[in-house]
C-alpha cells in the first residue's frame, strides 16, 4: 500500500485503542456477556458483540438497559476490572507502528472510547506511554466519539490543527464518522471486506490492514 498523491505523511497520528493497536475483543464479549446474564438478558453471540458494541457505555447502555443502565455499567465494569490487564494483548506490529510514528516526528495520541483511567491503566502496563503523548478516553470530554470533542481534545495545546495532516486511525465506523466530523483525515484499520457495507456514509481516504501496513507508510 502507497499513499495517495495528495496525502501527505501526518503531523499527527490519533489511534483508536480497543482492536487498533490491542486486541481487547476476548474482555470485551465476556464483559457484556456477563452483563446480559446479570441482568436476565440473552447474551450476544460472539459476533453480535463485534458488530454491536462500537459505542461508549454512557450513550450505548441507556439504548440497550433503560433506567437500568447504572446497574448494567456497574456490572460491566466489575467483570471488566478482574480480566482486562491479563488479557490484554497487543496487536502484531503495535509497538513497531508506535516507535516508527514517534521517529518520524509525528505527534501521537490516542483517542477511544474506553474509560479514560482504564485506557492510561493499560498503556501504562504495556509501557507505551514512552510513545503515546496523550490518551483521551470515555468522559474525558463533554462527548465521547463519534462526535468530535476526543479529538480537539487529543490536540489541545499542540499547535496542531485539526485537519488533514492530523490521521485518525480506527478499526468502527464510529472511529471514521468522528474524524470526519473533526475535520481531520479518517484511516480504517481492519478488513474493509467486512466492514464494507458500513463505510459508505464515512469513507475512509484510505485504509491499512494490519499494524505492518500502516508503520511501512511512515
Amino acid at each position: 500500500m502507497s499513499l495517495q498523491a495528495d496525502i501527505e505523511r501526518p503531523k499527527a497520528i490519533l489511534f483508536d485503542w480497543d482492536n487498533t493497536l490491542v486486541n481487547t475483543w476476548p474482555t470485551i464479549i465476556a464483559c457484556y456477556n456477563a452483563t446480559f446474564t446479570a441482568l436476565g438478558h440473552s447474551p450476544w453471540t460472539e459476533q453480535e458483540v463485534r458488530d454491536r458494541a462500537h459505542g461508549s457505555l454512557r450513550d450505548h447502555f441507556p439504548r440497550l438497559f433503560g433506567e437500568r443502565a447504572g446497574e448494567a455499567e456497574r456490572v460491566f465494569y466489575e467483570t471488566f476490572h478482574r480480566i482486562h490487564l491479563e488479557r490484554l494483548e497487543p496487536l502484531p506490529g503495535a509497538d513497531l507502528l508506535l516507535a516508527r510514528a514517534s521517529e518520524a516526528g509525528c505527534y501521537v495520541a490516542v483517542v477511544s472510547n474506553k474509560m479514560g483511567d482504564n485506557l492510561r491503566t493499560e498503556i501504562a502496563h504495556l509501557g507505551w506511554g514512552r510513545w503515546i503523548s496523550r490518551a483521551v478516553g470515555a468522559r474525558d470530554a463533554a462527548r465521547d466519539k463519534p462526535a468530535p470533542d476526543p479529538i480537539h481534545l487529543a490536540l489541545d495545546g499542540t499547535g496542531i490543527a485539526p485537519d488533514l495532516d492530523v490521521w485518525m486511525v480506527g478499526d468502527t465506523p464510529a472511529d471514521l464518522e468522528c474524524a470526519h466530523a473533526a475535520g481531520v483525515l479518517p484511516v480504517f484499520f481492519g478488513s474493509v471486506e467486512i466492514m464494507a457495507e458500513r463505510l459508505r456514509e464515512f469513507p475512509p481516504r484510505f485504509h491499512a490492514r494490519n499494524c505492518h501496513e500502516l508503520a511501512a507508510l511512515l
